[in-house]
Protein backbone atom coordinates (compact mmCIF):
# COMPACT_ATOMS: atom_id res chain seq x y z
CA UNK A 1 0.00 0.00 0.00
CA UNK A 2 1.26 3.47 -0.87
CA UNK A 3 2.02 6.32 1.44
CA UNK A 4 0.62 9.79 1.05
CA UNK A 5 1.91 12.99 2.55
CA UNK A 6 -0.34 14.88 4.92
CA UNK A 7 0.73 18.50 5.19
CA UNK A 8 -0.77 20.42 8.08
CA UNK A 9 0.36 23.86 7.00
CA UNK A 10 0.82 26.94 9.16
CA UNK A 11 -0.83 29.03 6.47
CA UNK A 12 -4.15 30.69 7.28
CA UNK A 13 -5.78 33.05 4.85
CA UNK A 14 -3.37 35.77 3.80
CA UNK A 15 -1.28 35.67 6.96
CA UNK A 16 1.81 33.49 7.18
CA UNK A 17 2.36 32.22 10.71
CA UNK A 18 5.97 31.12 10.38
CA UNK A 19 7.70 27.78 10.12
CA UNK A 20 8.01 27.03 6.37
CA UNK A 21 8.28 24.45 5.11
CA UNK A 22 7.08 22.12 7.83
CA UNK A 23 8.39 18.62 7.40
CA UNK A 24 5.51 16.58 5.97
CA UNK A 25 4.34 13.57 7.94
CA UNK A 26 3.96 10.39 5.90
CA UNK A 27 0.78 8.51 6.76
CA UNK A 28 -0.81 5.45 5.14
CA UNK A 29 -3.39 6.55 2.57
CA UNK A 30 -6.07 4.38 4.17
CA UNK A 31 -5.89 6.40 7.40
CA UNK A 32 -7.39 9.55 5.90
CA UNK A 33 -9.72 9.55 2.87
CA UNK A 34 -8.66 11.88 0.08
CA UNK A 35 -11.71 14.12 0.45
CA UNK A 36 -10.98 14.46 4.16
CA UNK A 37 -7.38 15.47 3.63
CA UNK A 38 -8.22 18.04 0.97
CA UNK A 39 -11.08 19.54 2.92
CA UNK A 40 -8.78 19.72 5.94
CA UNK A 41 -6.23 21.62 3.86
CA UNK A 42 -9.01 23.94 2.70
CA UNK A 43 -10.12 24.58 6.27
CA UNK A 44 -6.57 25.62 7.15
CA UNK A 45 -6.62 28.08 4.26
CA UNK A 46 -9.34 30.18 5.86
CA UNK A 47 -12.04 29.04 3.42
CA UNK A 48 -13.94 26.34 5.31
CA UNK A 49 -16.92 26.60 2.95
CA UNK A 50 -14.88 25.09 0.12
CA UNK A 51 -16.02 21.44 0.07
CA UNK A 52 -13.57 19.26 -1.85
CA UNK A 53 -15.52 16.13 -0.88
CA UNK A 54 -18.38 17.16 -3.15
CA UNK A 55 -16.13 17.25 -6.18
CA UNK A 56 -14.77 14.58 -8.46
CA UNK A 57 -10.99 14.82 -8.34
CA UNK A 58 -8.35 14.14 -10.96
CA UNK A 59 -4.85 13.14 -9.90
CA UNK A 60 -2.10 14.67 -12.03
CA UNK A 61 1.68 14.33 -11.84
CA UNK A 62 3.61 17.56 -12.23
CA UNK A 63 7.27 17.54 -13.24
CA UNK A 64 9.00 18.43 -9.97
CA UNK A 65 12.60 17.62 -9.02
CA UNK A 66 13.65 14.10 -9.93
CA UNK A 67 10.52 12.29 -8.72
CA UNK A 68 7.57 14.47 -9.71
CA UNK A 69 4.71 15.79 -7.58
CA UNK A 70 1.24 14.23 -7.48
CA UNK A 71 -1.61 16.72 -7.08
CA UNK A 72 -5.40 16.27 -6.86
CA UNK A 73 -7.52 18.87 -8.63
CA UNK A 74 -11.31 19.27 -9.10
CA UNK A 75 -12.11 17.62 -12.44
CA UNK A 76 -15.20 19.69 -13.21
CA UNK A 77 -13.15 22.90 -13.14
CA UNK A 78 -10.19 21.44 -15.02
CA UNK A 79 -8.93 22.31 -18.49
CA UNK A 80 -6.31 19.88 -19.74
CA UNK A 81 -3.86 18.60 -18.78
CA UNK A 82 -2.05 20.41 -21.59
CA UNK A 83 0.70 18.09 -22.78
CA UNK A 84 3.09 17.38 -25.61
CA UNK A 85 1.38 15.73 -28.55
CA UNK A 86 2.24 12.02 -28.48
CA UNK A 87 4.99 11.12 -30.92
CA UNK A 88 6.55 7.69 -31.19
CA UNK A 89 10.15 7.73 -29.95
CA UNK A 90 12.83 6.59 -32.36
CA UNK A 91 13.28 2.83 -32.22
CA UNK A 92 17.05 3.18 -32.63
CA UNK A 93 18.22 6.74 -31.94
CA UNK A 94 21.89 5.73 -32.11
CA UNK A 95 21.40 4.48 -35.67
CA UNK A 96 19.58 7.72 -36.54
CA UNK A 97 22.49 9.80 -35.26
CA UNK A 98 25.05 7.71 -37.14
CA UNK A 99 23.04 7.95 -40.36
CA UNK A 100 22.75 11.74 -40.12
CA UNK A 101 26.47 12.15 -39.45
CA UNK A 102 26.95 10.46 -42.82
CA UNK A 103 23.95 12.09 -44.57
CA UNK A 104 23.48 15.53 -43.00
CA UNK A 105 21.32 18.40 -44.22
CA UNK A 106 23.13 21.17 -46.06
CA UNK A 107 26.74 20.09 -45.41
CA UNK A 108 29.11 17.32 -46.44
CA UNK A 109 29.34 14.30 -44.11
CA UNK A 110 31.07 14.98 -40.81
CA UNK A 111 34.00 12.72 -41.76
CA UNK A 112 34.59 14.78 -44.89
CA UNK A 113 34.42 18.04 -42.96
CA UNK A 114 36.94 16.73 -40.43
CA UNK A 115 39.58 15.66 -42.94
CA UNK A 116 42.61 17.91 -42.87
CA UNK A 117 41.49 19.73 -39.70
CA UNK A 118 43.99 19.78 -36.88
CA UNK A 119 41.64 20.67 -34.00
CA UNK A 120 37.97 20.57 -33.08
CA UNK A 121 35.70 22.17 -30.51
CA UNK A 122 32.39 20.49 -29.71
CA UNK A 123 29.80 22.52 -27.79
CA UNK A 124 27.41 20.81 -25.37
CA UNK A 125 24.57 22.19 -23.25
CA UNK A 126 25.10 22.57 -19.51
CA UNK A 127 23.36 20.56 -16.79
CA UNK A 128 20.13 22.60 -17.09
CA UNK A 129 19.23 20.79 -20.33
CA UNK A 130 18.46 17.04 -20.44
CA UNK A 131 20.43 16.39 -23.63
CA UNK A 132 21.42 12.74 -24.28
CA UNK A 133 25.05 13.77 -24.71
CA UNK A 134 26.61 10.32 -24.88
CA UNK A 135 24.24 9.36 -27.68
CA UNK A 136 25.44 12.33 -29.74
CA UNK A 137 29.08 12.50 -28.75
CA UNK A 138 30.25 8.89 -28.95
CA UNK A 139 29.79 8.37 -32.71
CA UNK A 140 30.82 11.95 -33.43
CA UNK A 141 34.09 11.72 -31.50
CA UNK A 142 34.91 8.42 -33.14
CA UNK A 143 34.53 10.02 -36.58
CA UNK A 144 36.74 12.97 -35.64
CA UNK A 145 39.56 10.69 -34.54
CA UNK A 146 39.16 8.37 -37.52
CA UNK A 147 39.39 11.42 -39.77
CA UNK A 148 42.78 12.36 -38.31
CA UNK A 149 42.06 14.86 -35.56
CA UNK A 150 44.15 13.82 -32.53
CA UNK A 151 42.19 13.17 -29.35
CA UNK A 152 44.26 15.72 -27.46
CA UNK A 153 43.22 18.35 -30.04
CA UNK A 154 39.50 17.83 -29.39
CA UNK A 155 37.85 20.09 -26.80
CA UNK A 156 34.37 19.44 -25.45
CA UNK A 157 33.22 22.84 -24.24
CA UNK A 158 30.23 23.12 -21.89
CA UNK A 159 28.21 26.10 -23.13
CA UNK A 160 27.26 27.48 -19.73
CA UNK A 161 26.35 30.96 -20.91
CA UNK A 162 26.18 32.92 -17.66
CA UNK A 163 25.41 29.80 -15.58
CA UNK A 164 27.80 28.22 -13.10
CA UNK A 165 30.33 25.61 -14.32
CA UNK A 166 29.58 21.88 -14.34
CA UNK A 167 32.44 20.06 -12.66
CA UNK A 168 33.31 16.82 -10.88
CA UNK A 169 30.43 14.36 -10.53
CA UNK A 170 28.11 16.76 -12.31
CA UNK A 171 30.38 16.77 -15.37
CA UNK A 172 30.34 12.97 -15.33
CA UNK A 173 26.54 13.03 -15.13
CA UNK A 174 26.48 15.41 -18.06
CA UNK A 175 28.90 13.62 -20.41
CA UNK A 176 29.54 10.13 -19.05
CA UNK A 177 32.60 8.86 -17.19
CA UNK A 178 34.39 7.52 -20.26
CA UNK A 179 34.19 10.76 -22.22
CA UNK A 180 35.31 12.81 -19.22
CA UNK A 181 38.27 10.47 -18.69
CA UNK A 182 39.38 10.38 -22.33
CA UNK A 183 38.78 13.91 -23.63
CA UNK A 184 39.51 17.48 -22.66
CA UNK A 185 36.20 18.64 -21.16
CA UNK A 186 36.08 22.27 -20.12
CA UNK A 187 33.56 24.93 -19.07
CA UNK A 188 32.87 28.30 -20.57
CA UNK A 189 33.24 31.26 -18.18
CA UNK A 190 31.22 34.16 -19.51
CA UNK A 191 32.48 36.72 -17.00
CA UNK A 192 36.12 36.26 -18.06
CA UNK A 193 36.30 38.55 -21.09
CA UNK A 194 39.99 37.83 -21.61
CA UNK A 195 39.15 34.25 -22.60
CA UNK A 196 36.98 35.53 -25.48
CA UNK A 197 37.73 36.91 -28.94
CA UNK A 198 36.04 40.06 -30.25
CA UNK A 199 34.44 39.44 -33.64
CA UNK A 200 32.88 42.85 -34.24
CA UNK A 201 29.65 44.64 -33.38
CA UNK A 202 26.31 43.85 -35.01
CA UNK A 203 24.16 46.49 -36.74
CA UNK A 204 21.87 46.44 -33.67
CA UNK A 205 24.82 47.33 -31.47
CA UNK A 206 25.69 43.98 -29.85
CA UNK A 207 29.44 43.41 -29.39
CA UNK A 208 30.23 39.80 -30.31
CA UNK A 209 32.72 38.32 -27.81
CA UNK A 210 32.96 34.52 -28.25
CA UNK A 211 35.02 31.94 -26.35
CA UNK A 212 38.48 31.82 -27.95
CA UNK A 213 38.73 28.03 -27.65
CA UNK A 214 35.84 27.77 -30.08
CA UNK A 215 36.85 30.66 -32.33
CA UNK A 216 40.34 29.26 -32.89
CA UNK A 217 39.30 25.62 -33.40
CA UNK A 218 39.60 24.48 -37.01
CA UNK A 219 36.38 22.44 -36.83
CA UNK A 220 33.41 23.91 -34.97
CA UNK A 221 30.51 21.68 -33.90
CA UNK A 222 27.43 22.34 -31.73
CA UNK A 223 25.10 19.79 -30.20
CA UNK A 224 21.88 20.51 -28.34
CA UNK A 225 18.17 20.16 -27.67
CA UNK A 226 15.39 21.92 -29.57
CA UNK A 227 12.64 22.96 -27.16
CA UNK A 228 10.55 26.09 -26.52
CA UNK A 229 12.48 29.07 -25.15
CA UNK A 230 11.00 32.09 -23.41
CA UNK A 231 13.09 34.67 -25.30
CA UNK A 232 14.64 33.08 -28.39
CA UNK A 233 11.55 31.14 -29.50
CA UNK A 234 13.31 27.77 -29.44
CA UNK A 235 16.57 26.55 -27.97
CA UNK A 236 19.18 24.62 -29.91
CA UNK A 237 21.16 25.46 -33.03
CA UNK A 238 22.66 28.94 -32.77
CA UNK A 239 21.90 29.24 -29.08
CA UNK A 240 24.88 27.08 -28.09
CA UNK A 241 27.07 29.88 -29.42
CA UNK A 242 25.09 32.87 -28.18
CA UNK A 243 24.58 32.94 -25.27
CA UNK A 244 26.23 29.54 -24.69
CA UNK A 245 29.84 30.63 -25.19
CA UNK A 246 29.40 34.41 -25.35
CA UNK A 247 30.93 36.86 -22.89
CA UNK A 248 28.86 38.94 -20.49
CA UNK A 249 29.62 41.99 -22.63
CA UNK A 250 27.63 40.34 -25.42
CA UNK A 251 24.80 38.92 -23.35
CA UNK A 252 24.11 42.11 -21.40
CA UNK A 253 23.15 43.87 -24.63
CA UNK A 254 21.52 40.91 -26.39
CA UNK A 255 19.41 40.21 -23.27
CA UNK A 256 18.68 43.89 -22.74
CA UNK A 257 15.24 45.53 -22.75
CA UNK A 258 15.61 46.67 -26.38
CA UNK A 259 15.37 42.98 -27.32
CA UNK A 260 13.33 41.39 -24.53
CA UNK A 261 10.50 43.92 -24.51
CA UNK A 262 9.76 43.15 -28.16
CA UNK A 263 6.37 41.37 -28.40
CA UNK A 264 7.82 38.54 -30.51
CA UNK A 265 10.68 37.78 -28.10
CA UNK A 266 8.67 34.88 -26.75
CA UNK A 267 8.09 31.13 -26.84
CA UNK A 268 7.57 29.67 -30.29
CA UNK A 269 8.42 32.79 -32.31
CA UNK A 270 11.34 32.92 -34.74
CA UNK A 271 10.23 35.17 -37.59
CA UNK A 272 10.48 38.78 -36.49
CA UNK A 273 11.97 37.83 -33.11
CA UNK A 274 15.01 40.10 -32.60
CA UNK A 275 16.50 37.78 -29.96
CA UNK A 276 16.57 34.90 -32.46
CA UNK A 277 17.72 37.08 -35.35
CA UNK A 278 20.58 38.55 -33.36
CA UNK A 279 22.03 35.36 -31.93
CA UNK A 280 21.76 33.74 -35.37
CA UNK A 281 23.83 36.62 -36.77
CA UNK A 282 26.40 36.31 -33.98
CA UNK A 283 26.63 32.55 -34.54
CA UNK A 284 27.32 33.19 -38.22
CA UNK A 285 30.08 35.60 -37.24
CA UNK A 286 31.66 32.93 -35.02
CA UNK A 287 31.17 30.17 -37.59
CA UNK A 288 29.68 26.72 -37.12
CA UNK A 289 30.57 23.82 -39.38
CA UNK A 290 28.05 21.27 -38.11
CA UNK A 291 25.26 20.76 -35.58
CA UNK A 292 23.51 17.74 -34.13
CA UNK A 293 20.26 18.48 -32.28
CA UNK A 294 17.51 16.28 -30.85
CA UNK A 295 13.92 16.60 -29.68
CA UNK A 296 12.51 14.65 -26.72
CA UNK A 297 9.11 13.34 -25.61
CA UNK A 298 7.55 13.53 -22.14
CA UNK A 299 9.71 10.60 -20.96
CA UNK A 300 12.76 12.34 -22.45
CA UNK A 301 13.12 9.74 -25.19
CA UNK A 302 14.51 10.91 -28.52
CA UNK A 303 11.77 11.60 -31.06
CA UNK A 304 13.76 13.32 -33.80
CA UNK A 305 17.38 14.02 -34.77
CA UNK A 306 18.66 16.72 -37.11
CA UNK A 307 22.25 17.27 -38.25
CA UNK A 308 24.23 19.39 -40.67
CA UNK A 309 24.05 23.10 -41.45
CA UNK A 310 23.48 25.24 -38.35
CA UNK A 311 20.44 27.04 -39.77
CA UNK A 312 18.91 24.48 -42.12
CA UNK A 313 19.08 21.58 -39.65
CA UNK A 314 17.84 23.73 -36.76
CA UNK A 315 14.82 24.95 -38.73
CA UNK A 316 14.00 21.39 -39.76
CA UNK A 317 13.99 20.44 -36.08
CA UNK A 318 11.76 23.41 -35.24
CA UNK A 319 9.27 22.41 -37.93
CA UNK A 320 9.03 19.00 -36.29
CA UNK A 321 8.78 20.12 -32.66
CA UNK A 322 6.43 23.10 -33.12
CA UNK A 323 3.60 20.73 -33.96
CA UNK A 324 4.37 18.67 -30.86
CA UNK A 325 4.65 21.38 -28.21
CA UNK A 326 1.59 23.50 -28.98
CA UNK A 327 -1.55 22.86 -26.93
CA UNK A 328 -4.70 24.93 -27.49
CA UNK A 329 -7.66 25.63 -25.23
CA UNK A 330 -10.89 27.50 -26.08
CA UNK A 331 -10.43 30.45 -23.75
CA UNK A 332 -8.19 31.86 -21.05
CA UNK A 333 -8.46 30.48 -17.51
CA UNK A 334 -8.57 32.15 -14.10
CA UNK A 335 -5.95 29.76 -12.73
CA UNK A 336 -3.05 28.00 -14.41
CA UNK A 337 -1.15 25.26 -12.58
CA UNK A 338 2.27 24.63 -14.05
CA UNK A 339 5.76 23.43 -13.15
CA UNK A 340 9.40 24.32 -13.53
CA UNK A 341 9.75 21.22 -15.78
CA UNK A 342 11.46 19.11 -13.13
CA UNK A 343 15.13 18.25 -12.81
CA UNK A 344 17.48 19.58 -14.09
CA UNK A 345 15.56 22.73 -15.07
CA UNK A 346 13.75 23.50 -11.79
CA UNK A 347 16.72 23.54 -9.42
CA UNK A 348 16.63 27.34 -8.97
CA UNK A 349 14.03 30.07 -8.72
CA UNK A 350 15.82 31.71 -11.67
CA UNK A 351 15.11 28.77 -13.96
CA UNK A 352 11.61 28.24 -12.58
CA UNK A 353 10.52 31.62 -13.90
CA UNK A 354 10.33 29.87 -17.28
CA UNK A 355 7.32 27.92 -16.03
CA UNK A 356 5.61 31.17 -15.02
CA UNK A 357 6.20 32.89 -18.35
CA UNK A 358 5.03 29.81 -20.21
CA UNK A 359 1.58 30.12 -18.61
CA UNK A 360 1.03 33.73 -19.70
CA UNK A 361 -0.82 33.08 -22.98
CA UNK A 362 -3.70 31.28 -21.25
CA UNK A 363 -4.10 33.00 -17.88
CA UNK A 364 -6.66 35.77 -17.58
CA UNK A 365 -5.51 39.26 -16.65
CA UNK A 366 -5.73 39.36 -12.87
CA UNK A 367 -5.61 35.57 -12.67
CA UNK A 368 -3.32 33.29 -10.70
CA UNK A 369 -0.38 31.15 -11.81
CA UNK A 370 0.52 28.31 -9.44
CA UNK A 371 3.99 26.94 -10.13
CA UNK A 372 5.61 23.92 -8.46
CA UNK A 373 9.41 23.67 -8.62
CA UNK A 374 11.99 22.00 -6.40
CA UNK A 375 14.48 24.91 -6.26
CA UNK A 376 16.99 22.62 -4.55
CA UNK A 377 19.85 25.03 -5.35
CA UNK A 378 18.02 28.10 -4.09
CA UNK A 379 17.37 31.41 -5.81
CA UNK A 380 20.13 31.52 -8.41
CA UNK A 381 23.41 33.33 -8.91
CA UNK A 382 24.71 35.91 -6.39
CA UNK A 383 24.03 38.60 -8.99
CA UNK A 384 20.43 37.46 -9.41
CA UNK A 385 19.97 37.56 -5.64
CA UNK A 386 21.49 41.05 -5.60
CA UNK A 387 18.69 42.27 -7.85
CA UNK A 388 16.06 41.53 -5.22
CA UNK A 389 18.10 43.26 -2.53
CA UNK A 390 18.50 46.38 -4.65
CA UNK A 391 14.96 46.67 -6.03
CA UNK A 392 12.00 47.02 -3.69
CA UNK A 393 9.44 46.93 -6.50
CA UNK A 394 9.27 45.51 -10.00
CA UNK A 395 8.06 48.87 -11.27
CA UNK A 396 11.17 50.55 -9.90
CA UNK A 397 13.36 47.82 -11.35
CA UNK A 398 11.89 48.27 -14.83
CA UNK A 399 12.40 52.03 -14.66
CA UNK A 400 16.06 51.45 -13.81
CA UNK A 401 16.83 49.03 -16.63
CA UNK A 402 14.88 51.02 -19.21
CA UNK A 403 16.96 54.03 -18.24
CA UNK A 404 20.06 52.03 -19.29
CA UNK A 405 22.19 53.38 -16.45
CA UNK A 406 21.68 50.23 -14.38
CA UNK A 407 22.89 46.71 -15.08
CA UNK A 408 23.26 43.58 -12.98
CA UNK A 409 23.94 40.19 -14.54
CA UNK A 410 20.82 38.02 -14.80
CA UNK A 411 18.53 41.04 -14.71
CA UNK A 412 16.89 39.63 -17.86
CA UNK A 413 15.20 36.92 -15.81
CA UNK A 414 13.76 39.42 -13.36
CA UNK A 415 12.51 41.35 -16.39
CA UNK A 416 10.69 38.19 -17.46
CA UNK A 417 9.17 37.86 -13.99
CA UNK A 418 8.02 41.48 -14.26
CA UNK A 419 6.12 40.56 -17.45
CA UNK A 420 4.37 37.79 -15.53
CA UNK A 421 3.46 39.93 -12.55
CA UNK A 422 2.01 42.67 -14.74
CA UNK A 423 -0.68 40.18 -15.74
CA UNK A 424 -1.13 37.68 -12.91
CA UNK A 425 -0.51 36.75 -9.30
CA UNK A 426 2.05 33.98 -8.74
CA UNK A 427 1.84 31.31 -6.04
CA UNK A 428 4.93 29.12 -5.60
CA UNK A 429 4.98 25.60 -4.13
CA UNK A 430 8.48 24.41 -3.27
CA UNK A 431 10.50 22.63 -0.63
CA UNK A 432 13.66 24.44 -1.70
CA UNK A 433 13.06 27.93 -0.30
CA UNK A 434 11.36 29.21 2.88
CA UNK A 435 8.19 31.29 2.62
CA UNK A 436 9.80 34.51 3.79
CA UNK A 437 12.44 34.20 1.09
CA UNK A 438 9.76 33.66 -1.56
CA UNK A 439 7.92 36.77 -0.43
CA UNK A 440 11.05 38.76 -1.13
CA UNK A 441 11.04 37.48 -4.73
CA UNK A 442 7.77 39.20 -5.75
CA UNK A 443 5.74 35.97 -5.48
CA UNK A 444 3.53 34.43 -2.80
CA UNK A 445 4.22 31.08 -1.10
CA UNK A 446 1.72 28.23 -0.91
CA UNK A 447 2.12 25.04 1.14
CA UNK A 448 0.47 22.80 -1.49
CA UNK A 449 -0.82 23.12 -5.04
CA UNK A 450 -4.25 21.98 -3.82
CA UNK A 451 -4.47 24.76 -1.28
CA UNK A 452 -3.35 27.43 -3.75
CA UNK A 453 -5.98 26.25 -6.23
CA UNK A 454 -8.70 26.06 -3.56
CA UNK A 455 -8.08 29.64 -2.52
CA UNK A 456 -7.99 30.87 -6.11
CA UNK A 457 -11.27 29.15 -6.99
CA UNK A 458 -12.89 30.64 -3.93
CA UNK A 459 -11.64 34.07 -5.03
CA UNK A 460 -12.76 33.82 -8.67
CA UNK A 461 -16.12 32.20 -8.08
CA UNK A 462 -18.15 29.24 -9.36
CA UNK A 463 -17.35 29.83 -13.04
CA UNK A 464 -13.56 29.78 -12.54
CA UNK A 465 -11.55 27.30 -14.60
CA UNK A 466 -8.13 25.75 -13.93
CA UNK A 467 -5.68 24.86 -16.71
CA UNK A 468 -2.85 22.44 -15.92
CA UNK A 469 0.52 22.21 -17.70
CA UNK A 470 2.43 19.35 -16.00
CA UNK A 471 5.61 19.83 -18.02
CA UNK A 472 5.66 23.59 -17.62
CA UNK A 473 7.76 25.48 -20.21
CA UNK A 474 8.22 22.43 -22.45
CA UNK A 475 4.64 23.04 -23.68
CA UNK A 476 3.46 26.17 -25.52
CA UNK A 477 -0.18 26.81 -24.52
CA UNK A 478 -2.39 28.96 -26.71
CA UNK A 479 -5.96 30.17 -27.12
CA UNK A 480 -7.60 28.56 -30.15
CA UNK A 481 -8.42 30.94 -32.99
CA UNK A 482 -12.04 31.78 -33.57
Amino acid sequence: MGLRVLELSNYSGSTWRGGWPRRPRAVPDWDFPLWWRLSLAASFSGFPDFRFQNWQLMQIKLDYGKQGLMVDLPAERLVGPLALRPVAPLANPRAAVERLLEQPLGTPPLAELAKGRRSACVLVCDITRPVPNRLLLEPMLAILEQSGIPREAITILVATGMHRPNEGEELVELLGAEIVARYRCENHFGKDRDSHTYLGTTPRGVPAWIDSRYVHAELKIATGLIEPHLMAGYSGGRKLICPGIAALETVRVWHGPQFLEHPLADYGHLQGNPVHEENTLIARMAGCDFIVNVTLDEQRRVTHVVAGDMEQAFLEGVRFIEEVVRAEIPEACDVVVTSGAGYPLDTTFYQSIKGMTGALPIVKAGGTIVVAASMTEGIGSPEFQQLFAENRTLEGFMERILGRDYFVMDQWQLEELAKVRRKARVRVVTHGLPAETLRGLFVDPAPTVEQAVAEALQQYGPGARVAVIPKGPYVIPAIAAG
